[in-house]
C-alpha cells in the first residue's frame, strides 16, 4: 500500500509492498499488546472505539491504494461457492450450506468456530491457503472497483481501499451507532491472530465528478473478478492501478465525509489496532468499500423486532397509554398504513394477528423521551421503541435473548412471533438523509436501527498487513 509521509514521527518507519511471491515473517509486523477496557456502558465503550487518541494518521477522507488478496479461480473454481455475506448477517443455514464445498469458503476465516476451529486455526487456515497457491496477492498496489448488479442494473459501484482512520472528532469518518465489547472482543482476536482484515467495512459518501469517472471508466474494462452469486446477483470487480488516477481520487476525497453504513464494529477493532501501535503503520488503515451515495443510493430497509417472551395481549395492553391499537386487516394493509402513519408508529402482530400503533400525541412522547436528545432522535421510531416501549411500557431488558432481529422482512418477523408466542414490531425503515443527520451531529441512532445494502460480499479481496511491512 502506498502510505503517505508524515512529518510527525521521526523515527518513522518506511512501509514497503515486498517482491511478488515472497513471504515475510510475522514477527516483522508491529506487536499488539493490551485488552479492551471493561465495565463501561455502550455509549462509553463507543467513545472509547471511535475517539480515543492513536498515532497520528492523515487527515481527511482517506481510501489508499494496497496489494489486495484474491482467489486463485484455477484451484477453488466459482466464487460464489467461496464468497459469503459478511459475518454477522450469516445465519445458520448459509454457514452449513457455504462450508459443504470444496473446503475453501472464506466463512472459515471470518467464522472460524462455525468450521469447528478458532481464530488460532482461522490463521492457519489463511497460511496454508496462501502457502498452496489458493489465495495469491496482486503484484502492486491498487485500488478495486467493485460492482453489484441484477436483472435491472447496476445497483451499486464503489471502491474498495485501505481506509485511512480517524478519530470520531475529525468529522471525516462518522459512525451512527454503538458498539458493544463482545463483538470487538471477537473480531479484535481474529484480526491479531490472522495479521488481517480479511472483509471490507461498507461507507457512503457523497462523491465528485473526477471519482466517479475514474470508477465508471475502470468498469468499461474486463474484470478480475465476474460471478453470478446466490443472492441473485453479479458481482464484478475491476483494478485501478495507476499512481495518477489514485492521486486524482486522493485530491478528491479528502475534504469529504463518509458514514460507516455496516460494519461498525470491526471499524472499532481497526481503531482499537490502531491505538495499540506507537507509530505509523499498516494499522493506521483498515479495509473498507467506499460508495458515493449520490450516484448509487444505498438501500436501507428496516430491522423488525421480535419478542419471543412478550405475549401480544400484553404488548398491546402496555402500549395503549402513548399509542392507538387498531386491528388491521392483514399484513399488506397494515404496511399501507403504517407508511401513511404519522410517526413513529409501528405494526405489532404474530402469526396473521396485526394492528398499527399510531402516536396518541407526538409532543407528550418528546416529554417522555431522555432530555439532550435532538428533536429528530426524540422522534426516531427505533428511538421511541427501545426507550417507551420496550424499557419502560413493557419492561423487557434488551438483548440479544430478549428481542430477536428480522432484516427486512415484516411477514418473518410475524412468523417467528407465532412460532415463539411472542411479538414481533414492525418498523417502518429509516431515510438515508435522517441516518447521515443523525451522525454528523455527533449522536448515535439505537442499535440495529438500520440495514444499509447491497452489503459487500466477503472473500472478493482481502488486507494482509504482512505485506505493507519491511521485507513483506
Amino acid at each position: 500500500m502506498d502510505l503517505p509521509a508524515r512529518s510527525d514521527h521521526s523515527d518513522r518507519t518506511h512501509l514497503r509492498t515486498r517482491p511478488h511471491g515472497a513471504r515475510a515473517s510475522l514477527h516483522t509486523l508491529p506487536r499488539v499488546n493490551g485488552d479492551l477496557p471493561s465495565g463501561l456502558t455502550p455509549e462509553d465503550f463507543s467513545a472509547w472505539a471511535f475517539d480515543a487518541p492513536g498515532p497520528r494518521g492523515g487527515t481527511g477522507l482517506e481510501l489508499a491504494p494496497f496489494r489486495g488478496v484474491r482467489f486463485d479461480t484455477a484451484r477453488v473454481g466459482d466464487l460464489a461457492a467461496v464468497t459469503s455475506p459478511p459475518y454477522d448477517v450469516i445465519d445458520g443455514g448459509d454457514v452449513r450450506h457455504l462450508l459443504t464445498g470444496d473446503g475453501h469458503s472464506v466463512v472459515r476465516l471470518i467464522l472460524p468456530e462455525a468450521a469447528g476451529g478458532d481464530h488460532a486455526a482461522a490463521a492457519r487456515t489463511l497460511d496454508r491457503w496462501r502457502e498452496q497457491g489458493v489465495l495469491a496477492a496482486d503484484d502492486a498496489p491498487a485500488l478495486y472497483v467493485y460492482e453489484v448488479a441484477d436483472a435491472g442494473g447496476v445497483l451499486q459501484r464503489g471502491l474498495v481501499g485501505a481506509l485511512g482512520l480517524r478519530a470520531e472528532r475529525e468529522r471525516v469518518v462518522l459512525p451512527h451507532e454503538n458498539v458493544y465489547p463482545g463483538p470487538v472482543r471477537d473480531r479484535l482476536a481474529l484480526m491479531t491472530a490472522t495479521h488481517a482484515n480479511l472483509e471490507p467495512i461498507f461507507l457512503t459518501y457523497e462523491g465528485g465528478a473526477a471519482t466517479a469517472r475514474i470508477v465508471d471508466d475502470a468498469a468499461t474494462g474486463t474484470p478480475i473478478v465476474e460471478f453470478h452469486g446466490p443472492d441473485g446477483r453479479t458481482h464484478r470487480m475491476w483494478r485501478v492501478a495507476d499512481p495518477a488516477l489514485h492521486a486524482r481520487i486522493a485530491a478528491e476525497l479528502a475534504p469529504r465525509q463518509a458514514l460507516i453504513a455496516d460494519g461498525h464494529h470491526r471499524y472499532a477493532t481497526y481503531r482499537a489496532l490502531q491505538g495499540r501501535q506507537s507509530g505509523p503503520s499498516p494499522y493506521d488503515y483498515g479495509l473498507a468499500l467506499l460508495v458515493d451515495s449520490t450516484r448509487y443510493p444505498p438501500h436501507l430497509g428496516a430491522i423488525h423486532r421480535v419478542l419471543p417472551a412478550l405475549p401480544l395481549e400484553t404488548a398491546l395492553a402496555g402500549a395503549r397509554d402513548l399509542f392507538t391499537v387498531t386491528p388491521q386487516p392483514g399484513l399488506d394493509a397494515a404496511l399501507d398504513a403504517l407508511d401513511a402513519a404519522e410517526q413513529p408508529s409501528y405494526v405489532l402482530g404474530r402469526g396473521r394477528s396485526v394492528f398499527l400503533l399510531t402516536p396518541r400525541d407526538v409532543t407528550a412522547l418528546d416529554r417522555a423521551m431522555p432530555a439532550g436528545l435532538s428533536t429528530r432522535l426524540r422522534r426516531m421510531n427505533t428511538a421511541v421503541l427501545d426507550r417507551l416501549l420496550i424499557r419502560d411500557a413493557w419492561h423487557v431488558s434488551e438483548d440479544e435473548h430478549t428481542v430477536d432481529v428480522v432484516h427486512d422482512d415484516a411477514a418473518a418477523a410475524l412468523d417467528r412471533a407465532a412460532a415463539t408466542g411472542g411479538t414481533a414490531v414492525v418498523l417502518r425503515p429509516l431515510g438515508v438523509a435522517e441516518v447521515h443527520a443523525v451522525a454528523a451531529a455527533g449522536e448515535r441512532v439505537p442499535r440495529k436501527s438500520t440495514s444499509f445494502g447491497p452489503k459487500p460480499r466477503s472473500g472478493l479481496v482481502l488486507r494482509l498487513l504482512d505485506l505493507e511491512v519491511p521485507g513483506g
